[in-house]
């Protein structure tokens, strides 16, 4: 195992033409992006607990693994974890994990690791593999299903199933609430502006959704030219996508920089630490850590 910090400084690289304060915003010229740990196959769908402590997935190594923010160390959290790929903290006592091991998205107890089946078939038809999933204020969650065929399964999709976006409720309903999508991936939400971001990767590009008062997703609008794995918003309602690195967006849909990561592919990012100002991203076989001058939303 290697040191987990592991620093590698970036500061001619990080803010492209940092003197533009919009670019500098987002992280100061000399920020350094830390190495925590590089020993994994594909790391994947980084939230963070009340603590600022962060949950991320190995998903060839079928396992979520658990980052201490306060001591800087990972530990295997819980294996094996259904294949588990996207998570997301809907609160202390409920983690939710898009499980495509069988097609299924889960409700686990952080403190038991109980898991629950919250969603495994629509209209008689297995979701293609749940991939990533965000949690409104209420507790609906909105949850992306793409179809990648994984090696590992023995159940077979058919090549016509619906790449779509679903919302499952409090009481265990689901309905499908986007279905013009190539390949819906990356989603996160703003519960106070009442918007929702979808990422079709496929397509390159990323869009924003009204959620109306009955949950559905209203006023389709193209957010950006450029699609994404993962994703996270801030309290200024910035965007941060993946994929080549990590690249922002503000409220606009208008590009503020791009945040190289040495690896070939970054697959997602959140906010961590107790104050939410740091950026946590799973990128390959590593996760890295960046300090920033945002928060959170």
């Amino acid at each position: 195992m290697k040191s987990y910090l592991q620093r590698l400084v970036i500061s001619g690289l990080l803010i492209a033409a940092a003197a533009s304060p919009a670019k500098s915003q987002i992280a100061s010229p000399d920020a350094e992006l830390i190495l925590i740990s590089d020993q994994f196959k594909f790391t994947e769908g980084p939230t963070a607990d009340t603590d600022g402590n962060v949950l991320f997935t190995d998903q060839p190594n079928d396992q979520i693994v658990r980052y201490d923010f306060k001591t800087n160390t990972i530990s295997t959290w819980l294996k094996p974890a259904g294949r588990s790929n996207g998570l997301f903290y809907a609160s202390e006592r409920r983690l939710i994990a898009c499980a495509d091991n069988q097609n299924e998205l889960w409700e686990i107890n952080p403190s038991s690791k109980e898991k629950r089946v919250l969603a495994k078939t629509y209209q008689g038809r297995n979701f293609g593999g749940p991939n990533d999933c965000w949690v409104d204020h209420d507790g609906t969650i909105y949850f992306t299903d793409p179809l990648y065929q994984r090696p590992y399964w023995s159940q077979e999709i058919p090549a016509d199933h619906t790449r779509g976006v679903y919302r499952v409720t409090n009481n265990g309903k689901i309905t499908l609430v986007a279905s013009d999508l190539i390949q819906p991936n990356g989603i996160i939400g703003d519960p106070k502006q009442r918007i929702l971001y979808v990422a079709d990767i496929n397509a390159g590009k990323t869009y924003r959704y009204r959620i109306a008062e009955d949950g559905t997703l209203q006023d389709k609008t193209l957010f950006c030219q450029l699609g994404s794995d993962g994703m996270t918003i801030d309290r200024k309602g910035n965007v941060y996508l993946t994929g080549r690195g990590v690249t922002v967006f503000n409220s606009q849909g208008e590009k503020i920089t791009n945040i190289p990561v040495p690896r070939g592919w970054t697959a997602n990012v959140t906010f961590a630490g107790p104050d939410r100002r740091h950026l946590f991203i799973t990128a390959g076989d590593s996760v890295f850590l960046l300090k920033t001058e945002m928060q959170g939303l």
